[in-house]
């Protein structure tokens, strides 16, 4: 750093002056250059002057509930593109609500009304999310499509249609359903589920793709999830486990360091392929807590996920602390 002159001790003086009075008593420009018979543009040089020679010095004091430094610290340190967190709660449902906010916050400040918006499956934490969007008056997005069928029971499926509909809704974008089951009996179910008219725009419709926004599924699902039926059955999960998954981003598993979990399901889903979402330039992964914990690690560490939003003791947990 080159060395700062230190100006003359009278003109230090007038410098110190002019930096208190509009930085500390809101004095504006013009009025100091009245008030000390000096002309406005050598007080504005007196302070750029201020700055220089650190008379004056900016800090940022992030307030309650803002977490810069970490959201910083995260993205260095697993190279993602953007981090949002949100303050912990230790309750389930205020940290779904925690998520879901900030997610919406992130969605509504980024889309640009020119996006092409993917959403996986019905999770808790989506749901939050969209119910925590305002509507816009403008267009967010041009399209919200579906990139995964239902997941869970038949009668519970139908959620996934629901919740891609809810976000078109609150973006103004034209909604592209896939209302097929997340999950078939084999390879030529799937085949032939993809092979129809509408389910081949919707395949060509994931290559274009600018985001997806998707929950990260952890091989450890909670009880209220399992109880809601949707969720993978436990024997399904248990021969994940037994394979060394330990998390998803739309239904395609993972174990902790991120590498693929190849198992007969990935010929099973009918959904986006692990090439296709790699390939969008933004996938938004929401969750936080801690049995998701490991499931986020692997995630961030894989490249599944390019944002994360999450909550505070996930990403300290993420850093080691």
């Amino acid at each position: 750093m080159p060395t700062v002159t230190q100006p003359a001790s009278e003109r230090l003086s007038l410098l110190t002056k002019v930096a208190l009075m509009y930085h500390e008593q809101g004095v504006l420009q013009p009025e100091i250059a009245e008030r000390l018979h000096i002309s406005q543009s050598r007080v504005s040089r007196l302070l750029k002057e201020a700055v220089q020679i650190g008379v004056v010095r900016t800090i940022v004091v992030p307030p309650a509930g803002v977490h810069a430094a970490l959201e910083q610290e995260l993205k260095d340190a697993f190279g993602l593109a953007d981090v949002v967190i949100a303050d912990v709660d230790e309750t389930e449902t205020g940290l779904l609500s925690a998520l879901g906010s900030a997610a919406a916050g992130y969605l509504e400040t980024t889309l640009t009304g020119k996006d092409r918006v993917g959403i996986s499956s019905w999770s808790s934490t989506l749901l939050a999310t969209v119910e925590a969007m305002t509507p816009r008056n403008t267009r967010a997005a041009t399209d919200v499509v579906q990139v995964l069928g239902g997941v869970g029971r038949p009668n519970v499926q139908v959620q996934a249609t629901q919740l891609a509909d809810r976000l078109a809704r609150v973006t103004k974008a034209v909604p592209r359903y896939l209302p097929a089951p997340g999950i078939v009996a084999g390879p030529a179910l799937r085949d032939a589920l993809l092979a129809e008219p509408y389910a081949q725009e919707l395949v060509q419709a994931w290559d274009d793709l600018t985001v997806v926004l998707a929950g990260i599924g952890s091989v450890q699902p909670s009880p209220l999830l399992l109880e809601s039926g949707n969720a993978l059955g436990e024997e399904e999960l248990a021969r994940l486990r037994d394979l060394g998954a330990v998390g998803d981003v739309c239904l395609r598993f993972y174990d902790t360091d991120g590498a693929p979990v190849v198992s007969d399901l990935d010929d099973r889903v009918v959904g986006i392929g692990t090439e296709q979402l790699k390939a969008v330039p933004r996938t938004v992964g929401v969750a936080g807590g801690e049995r998701k914990w490991d499931a986020i690690r692997g995630a961030v560490r894989g490249g599944w996920v390019d944002v994360l939003i999450t909550d505070s003791r996930t990403a300290r947990y993420l850093l080691g602390g």
